[in-house]
């Protein structure tokens, strides 16, 4: 037989080693089973599936964690959706109390905390946690940065689709290369689309009456605002900036970490309790300081929603409230002179006054741990080390008191007098172990 008919008939033979070949080759290159499971990472493997996959969410959790443990349901239900998307969003979980290697690279300082891996670029997860309300937001990261909306049903069916967490943003006779740098900046803070075509109708229910106009809305706080212009990088990017966050944010432990990137100083509003009717009233005041004073941002917390974070601003039982400062976000904060409180009678123009004369230094500057230590106490990681630190100083309390109980002395002894030199007495005691437990 010829060569080339015996090359020829071994063909199939060959075609079949191939792809056997090209098979393990590919199934080396993928080690990981897609198949809407959450996978199990490690420190041998995690940083091959951020560079496998172009999307994947990833849990950094602790088996002790009671947050962590709630949750790891709702991601088992998310996962196969996700993985089902066009473009597939792969869900993880990394044990970062036993890989604290890992963990320590990527920054977890609680837990859980969750990260989107957007090819290899994390991003910090802070929406919400249920699997449903999971699955749309994080299908967010896969849509289009800018979408094109060309009629009326078109806007309706984004905004429907794009929910109520974060803000929405749509331009009206913009072209998309005019917000497309920033809507890949902002990405994970917002929705972004532009509308070319739209009917008067639409006019009328954003309230805008001429074009290009850039419609900012909050669907939470029912907030909208409208930008004109000018359309350039650094006067669009500040009207994107201060319009990421409600004219008036509420405080709290979520609303925080939004906060984290933005160098704005807070106008913080302290209330009794935030859900009353004299503190909604207040609230719609305060919306009105803000829009007038876009370089600042305006909160507010309830001492009875959050009372250990209102604490930490000097705001004790006999405070009088509404209390206000401005804080730096961290550890610094601003009283200002003769205008902490504000009476019910006329809180506009106490407000304008309180604005007036921080702007020209009529402050006292004070420093907080607060925050920062509540942040951390709060935590789940926190708090674990939190209460072996106050366990810890308990041994040692319980180690001294053992080791004062020695037998007595005989009276007259040179013992007994050096000994009693050493030992202080009771009040002294008592002072230094107060000063101890302040000081952990």
């Amino acid at each position: 037989m010829p060569p080339t008919i015996r090359l020829f008939s071994a063909f199939p033979f060959i075609l079949l080693v191939l792809l056997t070949i090209s098979t393990k080759i590919i199934a080396s290159e993928n080690p990981f089973k897609v198949d809407g499971k959450v996978l199990e990472l490690d420190e041998s493997n995690f940083d091959a599936a951020i560079s496998t996959f172009d999307y994947i969410f990833v849990d950094f959790y602790a088996p002790w964690c009671s947050h962590c443990k709630s949750l790891a349901p709702e991601l088992d239900k998310a996962a196969p959706v996700l993985a089902g998307l066009k473009k597939p969003i792969i869900v993880a979980k990394v044990n970062a109390d036993k890989y604290r290697r890992l963990a320590s690279k990527h920054e977890i300082d609680g837990y859980p905390t969750l990260k989107i891996f957007v090819h290899g670029v994390p991003t910090e997860y802070y929406g919400p946690r249920p699997a449903n309300l999971l699955v749309r937001f994080l299908t967010k990261f896969v849509a289009p940065d800018v979408a094109i909306l060309d009629s009326d049903s078109a806007i309706s069916e984004f905004v429907e689709a794009a929910g109520t967490y974060f803000p929405i943003f749509i331009g009206f006779g913009l072209n998309e290369s005019m917000i497309s740098n920033l809507a890949v900046k902002y990405k994970n803070k917002a929705w972004f689309s532009v509308a070319k075509d739209f009917s008067d109708n639409i006019m009328t229910s954003y309230d805008f009456d001429k074009v290009p106009a850039l419609i900012a809305t909050h669907p939470t706080h029912d907030e909208q605002s409208i930008f004109y212009g000018p359309f350039e990088d650094k006067f669009l990017e500040d009207y994107i900036k201060q319009s990421l966050l409600p004219l008036v944010l509420p405080v709290n432990e979520d609303s925080l970490k939004s906060l984290k990137d933005d160098k704005r100083k807070i106008v913080l509003t302290i209330m009794e309790d935030e859900t009353d009717e004299k503190s909604k009233k207040l609230r719609n005041v305060l919306k009105a300081a803000a829009s007038a004073n876009r370089d600042l941002i305006f909160g507010y917390v309830g001492v009875k929603q959050w009372e250990d974070f209102a604490e930490s601003f000097e705001v004790y039982k006999k405070t009088q409230l509404p209390k206000m400062i401005v804080w730096d976000g961290n550890e610094e904060y601003y009283s200002v002179i003769g205008s902490e409180s504000i009476e019910e009678s006329d809180p506009g123009t106490q407000i304008s006054k309180f604005l007036e004369s921080y702007r020209v230094g009529s402050v006292i500057q004070k420093r907080i741990s607060g925050p920062t230590l509540m942040g951390f106490i709060n935590s789940q990681l926190g708090g674990k080390y939190f209460f072996i630190s106050i366990l810890v100083l308990l041994v040692i309390i319980t180690l001294i008191i053992t080791m004062g109980k020695e037998e007595p002395l005989t009276v007259g002894t040179r013992d007994q007098i050096d000994h009693s030199r050493n030992v202080p007495s009771q009040p002294e005691a008592r002072e230094s172990r107060r000063a101890t437990d302040k000081e952990d």
